[in-house]
């Protein structure tokens, strides 16, 4: 971090110093950690997945539905010490996982704070990513993570710099999420359902590019078999959180656009999740109140 490399943006700055592209400086931020329960069923299980929200975002896109933090970097700085304890104290509110959610920009203080813990928590911790990553950076996680939860946005260079002025995205986050199914091998369950190692892709399909998400699809089914991974299509898109140009982006994703891709990962015999059209509510976001934080 001292300069700062830890994400692909590569932006070199001195975090004691200044803000990293990601927003984040040398001390951790965090908005919220409490129990919650908007993941896939394998994540949130029953009793909630122990979510910690990350301040600040190394993509930004311009459509984010946790902008107050990802952008606006809303969040109280902690030490990870204090990170260490919120994990152990999540596992004993009943959490059935610990998910660190948007981790990237203090990926180094995660894996110190988990080196800490690591011995003493018997749920699965599952680091919930945009998929942007380094994969020297992900090596770090090695043996300190079960789950990975990488998004897989964009295919198409045009529409990653668009959408996120990440043009690299797709070559990116592909080698990233084959060095994840290489720390974890493929997914497995356990008999209470939760995901116990391995990876679910999530793929938010979006208004008008239904024929991206289905190139996304193309690519995991030529490289992993269909019992390797789990897959989530996600149509929770809302347009509330945008205010650009893009006509796509002003609208909400069509039931002909979402099914389009439904039946290409159908047609892999991915297992994993679907949404329907009722999950494009701004109700999946949660109150970043700072809750369990202190």
């Amino acid at each position: 971090m001292e300069p700062c490399m830890l994400c692909p943006r590569q932006c070199n700055v001195d975090r004691q110093q200044q803000m990293g592209y990601c927003g984040g400086g040398g001390q951790m931020k965090i908005a919220r950690a409490m129990l919650h329960f908007g993941e896939e069923p394998c994540i949130s299980g029953q009793h909630g997945s122990g979510a910690i929200f990350f301040s600040g975002c190394p993509l930004r896109c311009v459509f984010c539905q946790n902008h107050v933090i990802s952008q606006d970097n809303f969040g109280a700085e902690i030490t990870v010490e204090r990170l260490a304890n919120i994990c152990l104290e999540l596992q004993e509110q009943g959490a059935q996982t610990l998910n660190l959610v948007s981790p990237t920009q203090y990926s180094s203080q995660i894996v110190q704070a988990l080196e800490r813990v690591k011995p003493q928590l018997f749920i699965p911790v599952v680091y919930n990513t945009s998929g942007y990553e380094t994969v020297v950076a992900l090596r770090q996680l090695e043996g300190l993570v079960n789950v990975y939860l990488p998004d897989f946005k964009y295919k198409s260079p045009e529409l990653s710099k668009e959408y996120a002025a990440a043009e690299n995205y797709f070559s990116v986050t592909s080698q990233a999420i084959l060095e994840m199914f290489r720390q974890t091998g493929p997914y497995r369950l356990g008999t209470d359902g939760i995901l116990q190692q391995g990876i679910m892709v999530r793929l938010l399909v979006l208004p008008g590019t239904r024929q991206d998400s289905k190139d996304i699809v193309h690519w995991l089914g030529t490289h992993f078999d269909k019992t390797d991974i789990l897959l989530s299509l996600m149509r929770q898109y809302t347009p509330e959180f945008y205010h650009g140009e893009n006509k796509n982006l002003q609208r909400r994703l069509t039931t002909f656009e979402y099914q389009q891709v439904v039946d290409v990962a159908m047609d892999y015999g991915f297992q994993g999740y679907t949404q329907d059209k009722n999950s494009a509510t701004t109700a999946y976001t949660p109150d970043f109140n700072l809750e369990g934080v202190r």
